[in-house]
């Protein structure tokens, strides 16, 4: 068993889910950080006096890994190894009052605006001047960057309202300044995330504002990479289109999840558009960014969703050409407008839909790849993997997209760095290259 010391405790932060959540818990260990604590990310070592689990509660099988994390810590705070186990985040939000008599070890539950609270319950002060500053966990050439929290959007399917309650803009004073920050300490590359990115500034500024903060951002002096995640297709603030075209250090780049392409299953899902106005703004996007890469998401399986409903999905699919795409299986949410529906798609359905659908795009990405063979393009290299470097382009987010594997043995680059590279094979998901001057 641990003997206690005069020393700060050591803290281990596990986090699971999004890149969002991965925000919150690099808040949270620059708080900790700052209180003298010694703070570590998803350490391997059974060395932390505390454990504190940022969960994730979006969908089943997100949930059950929160629940695995949270019983494993449970077992060693049981076995001696752990003074105190603490859980926030979404799952702890959404289910703190059950798991609390289901598993007592946990000393305490946060939900995801607790952070003061949680904070005061390891001994550490909320600091109010560290807004905007954190520890991150990301390698030191990229970040995400929130630019609000919560969501407004009345999706049949999504818990995240009741997890993160409604959309609240950051300030573009605010995110400017977090974002010199980080390009002060290496960053080049920001990936501006949120649960809906085009309601942002509404609620702040009583309009839209996406386009005035990308300006803003762009301006910034050694960002040379900008990416825009989660766009909400319907009520897309077309200003941002021109901004994206015009400004240099704007990955030609948007996540935009359209989750289905029947009119029908739109209506049913509370998407708040159809599947013309879908197109239409697919083809804005590709005529006025040339080049633009567009991933998506989509939600297989929705109460209501028929086996012609799903073909004229994989149609869709077909005629858009993705250039980078994943897919959810529905899962039933209690609390959730869809929760009322009979969730009358047999599981298996869900995963052969899904299986088909990704078929799919595996054969469009491999065609998409093939184009590239021979050219050559920027990219930023982020890590080693046995004998290669391995980088991204433009039309590439970290952890989700493709990547460029580049042969060490007869290369050299930095970690973070920028090179030419050209493309001497592909694969479905990954390119081959070799570095040359530009």
């Amino acid at each position: 068993m641990k003997t206690r010391s005069h020393k700060q405790p050591k803290v281990n932060v596990i986090t699971l889910g999004c890149s969002k959540n991965l925000v919150d818990s690099e808040v949270m260990m620059g708080q900790l950080k700052a209180g003298e604590f010694d703070v570590s990310h998803e350490s391997d070592k059974n060395d932390a006096d505390i454990v504190i689990i940022n969960t994730c509660g979006f969908i089943e099988n997100a949930k059950q890994e929160s629940i695995d994390t949270i019983l494993r810590f449970a077992q060693e705070k049981a076995d001696g190894n752990l003074e105190k186990l603490i859980v926030t985040g979404c799952l702890s939000h959404r289910y703190k009052d059950e798991l609390k008599e289901e598993i007592p070890e946990v000393d305490a539950w946060f939900g995801t605006l607790e952070l003061p609270n949680l904070l005061k319950s390891v001994g550490a002060d909320y600091r109010h001047e560290l807004i905007g500053e954190r520890l991150t966990t990301t390698p030191k050439h990229y970040a995400y960057v929130k630019i609000s929290e919560g969501c407004n959007r009345p999706c049949s399917f999504c818990a995240i309202p009741l997890m993160r309650g409604n959309h609240v803009s950051k300030s573009i004073e605010n995110l400017v300044s977090e974002i010199k920050g980080l390009v002060r300490n290496g960053t080049k590359e920001v990936m501006l995330i949120a649960q809906d990115s085009t309601y942002y500034g509404l609620d702040l500024y009583g309009e839209r504002k996406l386009a005035d903060l990308l300006k803003h951002v762009s301006d910034i002096e050694g960002l040379e990479w900008i990416r825009l995640h989660y766009a909400f297709p319907s009520q897309f603030p077309m200003d941002v289109i021109p901004v994206i075209a015009e400004r240099p250090n704007i990955c030609k780049y948007l996540d935009i999840p359209v989750q289905h392409a029947t009119d029908n299953m739109l209506k049913i899902m509370r998407r708040g558009i159809t599947r013309r106005r879908t197109e239409e703004l697919l083809d804005k996007l590709r005529s006025d960014i040339p080049g633009i890469a567009l991933r998506t998401t989509l939600l297989l399986g929705h109460p209501g969703e028929t086996e012609a409903e799903f073909e004229a999905l994989y149609d869709f699919v077909k005629h858009q050409r993705f250039d980078r795409l994943g897919v959810f299986t529905y899962s039933h949410e209690e609390n959730t407008h869809a929760y009322t529906l009979a969730d009358d798609v047999p599981a298996e359905v869900k995963e052969q839909r899904a299986s088909a659908l990704m078929e799919l795009q595996m054969g469009i990405s491999e065609e998409k790849n093939a184009d590239k063979q021979g050219k050559t393009l920027k990219v930023l290299f982020d890590r080693m993997d046995g004998e290669y470097f391995v980088g991204r382009t433009e039309s590439d987010s970290p952890e989700v997209d493709n990547e460029v594997w580049v042969e060490a043995k007869n290369n050299y680059v930095r970690m973070g760095d920028f090179a030419h590279v050209k493309i001497t094979g592909y694969g479905p998901y990954d390119l081959q290259g070799e570095i040359v001057n530009p």
